[in-house]
């Protein structure tokens, strides 16, 4: 069964950081993992991903401010944001890299003062 359930959202100030977790099903887990996020009115975004050996790449507008890890013996991966900024409002998914059909719930991260 395909599970991903994201938690750790929540209302920050600009400048604060959040640390979001993904629990994963064990079939999805053993694929590069990545995070992507919705803001109102886009398309959903990649944000960061990580092998499954720990290399990770990111996307340009989050680079230098969020860090990417797993833990592969829990099959969750976090997502670490530091330096938030208001566009970094959306809601957040973890899945596969590529991603697979199904989406967990997400988990809302909202930036403002």
């Amino acid at each position: 069964q395909v599970q991903l359930v994201e938690s750790g959202g929540g209302l920050v100030q600009p400048g604060g950081s959040l640390r979001l977790s993904c629990a994963a099903s064990r079939i999805i887990f053993i694929n590069a993992m990545g995070w992507y996020r919705q803001s109102p009115g886009k398309e959903r975004e990649f944000v960061a991903r990580i092998s499954s050996g720990g290399y990770t790449n990111y996307a340009d507008s989050v680079k230098g401010r969020f860090a990417i890890d797993r833990d592969n013996a829990k099959n969750t991966v976090y997502l670490q944001m530091n330096s938030l900024k208001p566009e970094d409002t959306a809601v957040y998914y973890c899945n596969a890299v590529p991603p697979m059909n199904s989406w967990g719930k997400g988990t809302l991260v909202t930036v403002s003062a």
